[in-house]
C-alpha cells in the first residue's frame, strides 16, 4: 500500500488527472479512520462531523501543489498537521463568539473536540502550547502533533522522522509534561 499511495502522490502531482481519483480511494478509509480517532467521543449531532474534517483535509492536501510527496507516511504527517489546524481553527471561530474564563488544567489524552465553550478554549491553548514547543524542540512538537492530531502510532511516528519507537514514546511524555506545564500556565 506505501508504493501505491507513493506512486499515486507523485503521478498526481505531475498531472496525471485521474490519479486523484484514484488516491481518493486509496487513502479515504485511513483518512476517516483518523478523523474518527478526533472525533470517536463527540456527541451525535456536532457541527463538525468526521466526514466534513475528513473532506476538508483532503481537499487541502490534494491542494499542496508545491509539496513533493516523499511516502505514504509524508502524506498522513501532513494529513494530521491539516486536521491539527481545521479542529484549531474550528475551536477559535466556536471561542470568537464568546470569550470566557481560563481553561482548568486538562491532560492531553483526556481533550477532546466539542461544542463547549471550554474545549474550544482548551483546543486554542493546546495550539498556543505546540507553537512554543516547536520554537523549542520542534521534533518533539511533531510528535505529538502525529500522535494526538493524526493518530499515528509510535512505528509509525518513528519510522517518519527515522528515530527508534523507544525515542518516540520517550518524547511523547516528555512532550505531555511541558505541555501541561505550559497550558496550566
Amino acid at each position: 500500500m506505501d508504493e501505491n499511495v507513493t506512486q499515486l502522490l507523485v503521478n498526481y502531482q505531475h498531472g496525471d488527472g485521474s490519479a486523484k481519483d484514484r488516491l481518493w480511494e486509496a487513502v479515504y478509509d485511513e483518512l476517516r479512520q483518523l478523523a474518527h480517532h478526533r472525533m470517536r467521543r463527540e456527541r451525535k449531532g456536532h457541527t463538525l462531523g468526521t466526514t466534513a474534517l475528513v473532506h476538508e483535509c483532503y481537499l487541502k492536501l490534494i491542494d499542496q501543489t508545491q509539496v513533493e510527496w516523499e511516502s505514504r507516511l509524508h502524506f498522513y504527517a501532513m494529513a494530521s498537521r491539516i486536521m491539527r489546524n481545521i479542529l484549531v481553527d474550528y475551536a477559535r471561530r466556536r471561542t470568537a463568539q464568546k470569550r470566557g474564563g481560563g481553561a482548568p488544567h486538562v491532560q492531553l489524552d483526556k481533550i477532546q473536540l466539542s461544542d463547549s465553550e471550554e474545549t474550544a478554549q482548551l483546543f486554542i491553548a493546546l495550539d498556543d502550547a505546540l507553537a512554543q514547543l516547536a520554537k523549542m524542540d520542534e521534533r518533539l512538537a511533531k510528535v505529538v502533533e502525529y500522535r494526538f492530531f493524526g493518530g499515528m502510532t509510535e512505528k509509525e511516528i518513528a519510522e517518519l522522522l527515522d528515530l527508534s519507537p523507544r525515542t518516540v514514546r520517550r518524547d511523547w511524555r516528555k512532550a505531555k509534561g511541558w505541555l501541561a506545564r505550559a497550558m496550566d500556565e
